[in-house]
């Protein structure tokens, strides 16, 4: 029976991908793929010689009932993106969705992705991790996004473009405080390097893929859970901290806004 493979590809080196995925793309009768003039050079090295059919954001829900047809039609269509696995930041749920809605098989064939190979190249110690993919670029929707996924008290693991990069850092500065940030870029491929510097004084080569990985906020050693913010505040206040410090320590250590606390004093 005819089935949709959901196809992880390298998201960097050519030759991180699975024996299993070669195999599918190479037996496969279509490829679905985001952008066919980047996924050529893949598909030649490993010999896949399949119909190409382009799938992306602007064509999603045209191109999905297109490629469930096809399935049903009796062809195998494997479902690829230009880096790493469909659906993750990336085109794919629609046609999925819909394949499953539909009563059509879907497989996985797993590969890499660019948010838990961050993740390990960092170094980062926690429990777990929030990933948040790209941001939005409205502020209101940025800062709802960020300020929900910290109450999990864990790494924010963004993606971001080395143009935004900046910017980036500075909203997430002002709404989370200051964090160390791990910037990785270029994972896998000749380049790849890991550059660890914080929100407020952020630093980075702006070139290439890049991930963003975010420290959770300080764990509270020192009791400050049992105050109320106001005491919180008063407490550094009192010890002779500049106000701005102070509002910037407290917001951090509390894993709020900045501007919720300056409220309490401005």
């Amino acid at each position: 029976m005819a089935k949709l493979y959901v196809v992880g590809t390298p998201i960097g080196n050519l030759k991180d991908i699975t024996y299993r995925a070669v195999e599918i793309l190479q037996s496969a009768d279509v490829v679905a793929c985001e952008d066919t003039r980047h996924s050529k050079p893949l598909l030649a090295h490993y010999g896949a010689k399949a119909r190409l059919v382009a799938y992306h954001n602007f064509n999603e829900q045209e191109c999905a009932s297109k490629l469930v047809d096809l399935v049903k039609s009796g062809l195998n269509v494997a479902l690829i993106t230009d880096a790493g696995m469909p659906c993750v930041s990336d085109p794919g749920a629609e046609v999925v969705a819909l394949c499953r809605s539909e009563g059509v098989d879907v497989e996985s064939v797993p590969g890499p992705t660019a948010a838990a190979t961050a993740v390990a190249v960092s170094g980062v110690k926690a429990a777990g991790f929030v990933f948040l993919g790209f941001l939005p670029d409205k502020k209101s929707a940025f800062r709802e996004r960020v300020e929900n996924a910290d109450k999990a008290r864990l790494p924010l693991v963004i993606y971001c473009a080395p143009h935004d990069v900046k910017r980036t850092a500075a909203a997430l500065n002002e709404i989370l405080g200051d964090r160390k940030v791990f910037v990785v870029r270029e994972l896998t491929k000749l380049h790849e390097c890991v550059e660890v510097t914080t929100l407020n004084a952020f630093s980075c080569e702006e070139r290439g893929e890049i991930v963003l990985v975010v420290e959770a906020a300080q764990e509270d050693v020192n009791g400050f859970s049992e105050l109320s913010p106001e005491e919180h505040l008063r407490r550094y206040l009192d010890a002779g901290m500049d106000k701005k410090e102070a509002v910037k320590k407290v917001a951090s250590e509390r894993g709020v806004p900045k501007n919720d606390i300056y409220r309490l004093i401005f």
